[in-house]
């Protein structure tokens, strides 16, 4: 991986070098031409202008100013400071002087189009071949103007191979400059891949150790700042996996410990009732039947320990969450549980009830709340009541079920949600089997919701259960 992301960034660095370089190229190939005839105009003339008092005379070739500046002299003096070849023409086309040592003195140069343009007064500059040379020319041509019209002419040129050297050397610089861009892109890639892929393939190598069975392996938290975030969930992953895995085998043991207390009950109870009418065949049928009506006893506490281990099996499993309206489901619990109490001598009241709306999963709320009702019942006395209230906040709304029974320890409200999990004041309840409380807890936390359990204000004990408040279009307060 780490090579793939080196050849990409590289490859693309690559790419836009080529881009760039290759229409630069072109660009610097005219702007080198450009600057050498724009100098060589600007020294035409400058040389046009020295030259012509020179010209003007009878002899120009061996005329000389009053500080002893001949035509030759000046053009020793340019070829000194340019590679630019010179040639100076009188009004008839002959050479007067000449950079060139195989330009002969006197030489028609009227067949050069350049020179005849500017013998007619026009300046001329481009780009022809050169029989002579071989090649091809960049020349600028300029005539030596006097009061009485056109007295000759001068003529600066470039070999089109000079120009293409400059434009060489540029384009060397620009290798060595794209050189080093590749070399440094090369690095920065290196560096970047390095810090990237090693905490990945730590990764990998983590998932690799949880894939092989040890759950407790975790990623190290390092690299940039989507490769931390990606620890970190992966982490948080193999967290809520090993816990996952762990709940399920304490559950797996905790069920079949659970059941099998009801499971040895019912084999004895049928052995029992099997040998009294084996052994005993004048033994009252009324023995047989207690027997018989003891194992449908342990069939129905079975019967409803697995529907309980079946519904908390199904509050773990994920599912989408809708709109409750809390009054509505308050109003509708104590309905439904208002002619039990009664018949046990006790009231259901409420108290704080407000309009409001919770997010939770389809009968959550019903089942969270009949089952802190059905726990109150059992145990609140004759003559109390049971009071659900309903309070909250801006952002949360709790739901509480509140008796005046003899309460429970900090310790047992501390466990009353575990699984299984039955405290002394319940070990002789009817029916019990520990899960009520945490079908509730798991119900709850499904919501997106919590559970407690505290002191009752004036005794007994407060079952309270908090969830998210919505607005009437669904979304979060």
């Amino acid at each position: 991986m780490r090579r793939r992301l080196i050849f990409a960034v590289v490859g693309l660095v690559a790419l836009i070098l080529i881009v760039h370089d290759v229409p630069l190229r072109t660009h610097l190939r005219r702007v080198e031409r450009d600057r050498v005839i724009t100098a060589l105009e600007r020294d035409a003339s400058t040389l046009a202008a020295k030259a012509q008092k020179l010209l003007a005379q009878p002899n120009p070739s061996t005329a000389s100013t009053a500080s002893g500046i001949t035509l030759a002299v000046l053009v020793e003096d340019y070829n000194a400071t340019s590679e630019a070849l010179v040639v100076i023409v009188d009004r008839d086309g002959g050479v007067q002087a000449a950079t060139d040592a195989n330009v002969a003195q006197g030489q028609s140069f009227l067949n050069r189009p350049e020179i005849a343009s500017a013998l007619l007064g026009n300046s001329a500059v481009g780009t022809r071949r050169s029989e002579t040379l071989g090649e091809d020319l960049v020349y600028s041509s300029v005539p030596v103007l006097t009061t009485d019209g056109v007295i000759g002419a001068v003529r600066l040129t470039y070999p089109e191979s000079v120009v293409n050297a400059r434009v060489a050397d540029r384009l060397r610089g620009l290798l060595v400059l794209a050189f080093i861009s590749l070399s440094l892109a090369f690095f920065a890639a290196f560096v970047v891949a390095t810090s990237v892929v090693r905490p990945l393939r730590r990764l990998r190598r983590q998932s690799d150790t949880i894939a092989a069975g040890d759950l407790s392996a975790r990623a190290t938290v390092e690299g940039p700042i989507e490769v931390r975030e990606l620890a970190a969930s992966f982490n948080e992953m193999a967290a809520r996996v090993e816990q996952t895995l762990a709940e399920q085998r304490r559950f797996a043991g905790d069920a079949s410990h659970q059941l099998r207390t009801p499971l040895t009950a019912l084999r004895l109870r049928v052995e029992q009732a099997l040998a009294t009418v084996t052994d005993n065949p004048d033994r009252p049928a009324t023995a047989v039947a207690d027997d018989l009506e003891a194992a449908v006893n342990e069939l129905e506490r079975l019967a409803r320990l697995v529907e309980q281990l079946l519904a908390l099996a199904r509050t773990e499993a994920p599912g989408a969450v809708t709109r409750v309206d809390v009054a509505e489901v308050v109003d509708a619990r104590v309905e439904m549980w208002r002619s039990l109490a009664e018949e046990r001598g006790i009231e259901i009241t409420t108290e704080g009830s407000v309009d409001c709306v919770v997010e939770a999963m389809p009968g959550a709320l019903e089942q969270i709340i009949d089952n802190y009702v059905d726990n109150a019942l059992d145990y609140a006395p004759a003559g109390t009541s049971i009071t659900i209230g309903v309070s909250g906040s801006s952002a949360e709304v709790t739901i509480s079920v509140g008796d005046r029974g003899p309460g429970m320890s900090a310790v047992a409200r501390e466990r009353a949600f575990d699984r299984f999990w039955r405290g002394p004041e319940s070990q002789n309840r009817p029916g019990g089997s520990g899960l009520g409380l945490s079908i509730v807890a798991q119900l709850a936390a499904a919501s997106g919701g919590r559970v407690a359990l505290r002191e009752n204000p004036g005794g007994g004990l407060l079952a309270t259960v908090t969830l998210r408040l919505v607005s009437p279009d669904g979304t979060p307060r």
